[in-house]
């Protein structure tokens, strides 16, 4: 029975024992899929964004169009977040749209506007292009509906190779040029060249520039109208308040007529050769309707 029992008792532990070793085998598991899995969701964010290839050099954008809760505060969010990852705003524009708006009278004096509108905003900010990824993970905090996300990767590495080849073209040209005589000729050449160079140089800069700064454009609108309920003045109940006064009407009557007379009288005063030629029309016409009676008595 004693050895029975210290038996049964040495398969307990080592059942205990190897329970336990396989419970720790699944939580270690349990543990390394949790971070797994979120290193997968961090990578499907910024993978493409964070991108390095070796003896490659890219210029990388971005496209951001999403639906946000509120897009003033979400632009505020934008913009705090790419200063302080090292970039800058280039153009932000932010507007809102009103579908509709209608004014309702609440009082003789008072009223109120109603306006639905819709508030979006267009932006495009610049930020160090190893800064792509975060940014981009920030801002898909903000979201409430991704409609479309674009990252580019444009490798530009034979394009710099190129431009250096072209630095040393135009610089060997130069010198060639200044082995000819000096002559109208050589003066132009040399000219030529060096806007050339100049112009060679402005594109390495922007070349550079836009390797070290990824450019994102980003879009944002709310999915629903906001509705903005704004006191104003009854303007109707005022016009109305003003719109007749019959003492100052009548008054203002009385004048303009006594003017019109006025006008009237001056106006045959400057018109008088016609009166007088219509005047003396009318007389010999009477005169004559008077004289032909008489001579047709006469003749009788």
């Amino acid at each position: 029975m004693k050895t029975t029992y210290i038996k049964l008792s040495l398969s307990a532990i080592l059942l205990s024992g190897i329970y336990s070793c396989k419970k720790g085998e699944a939580v270690s598991t349990e543990s390394y899929a949790t971070d797994s899995a979120v290193a997968v969701v961090t990578d499907s964010v910024s993978s493409v964004a964070t991108m390095t290839v070796k003896d490659k050099q890219f210029i990388k954008t971005a496209d951001v169009n999403m639906e946000v809760k509120d897009v003033y505060e979400a632009t505020v969010s934008i913009e705090k977040t790419v200063q302080d990852l090292g970039g800058f705003v280039a153009h932000s524009n932010l507007q809102s749209n009103v579908i509709s708006q209608e004014t309702y009278n609440t009082s003789d004096n008072d009223a109120m506007l109603i306006k639905k509108y819709q508030t979006e905003n267009t932006m495009q900010v610049r930020v160090p292009t190893e800064k792509l990824g975060e940014l981009l993970v920030k801002i898909n905090d903000k979201k409430l509906f991704l409609n479309s996300r674009t990252i580019n990767a444009e490798d530009v590495t034979s394009g710099i190779k190129y431009a250096e080849m072209e630095g040393k073209r135009i610089k060997k040209t130069g010198e060639n040029i200044e082995q000819l005589k000096t002559n109208k000729d050589k003066v132009k050449l040399d000219n030529d060249n060096m806007a050339e160079g100049n112009l060679q140089q402005l594109t390495n800069m922007d070349v550079s520039d836009n390797i070290k700064y990824s450019t994102i454009d980003i879009y944002i609108k709310e999915p629903k109208l906001r509705i903005a309920e704004i006191a104003i003045t009854n303007t109707s109940s005022l016009d109305n308040r003003y719109k007749f006064n019959f003492i100052y009407d009548a008054k203002n009557a009385f004048v303009e007529g006594f003017y019109l007379i006025q006008k009237i009288a001056v106006g045959l005063i400057t018109i008088w050769p016609l009166l007088l030629i219509l005047v003396t029309v009318v007389y010999f016409l009477r005169k004559r309707k008077l004289t032909k009676p008489e001579r047709t008595k006469i003749q009788e």
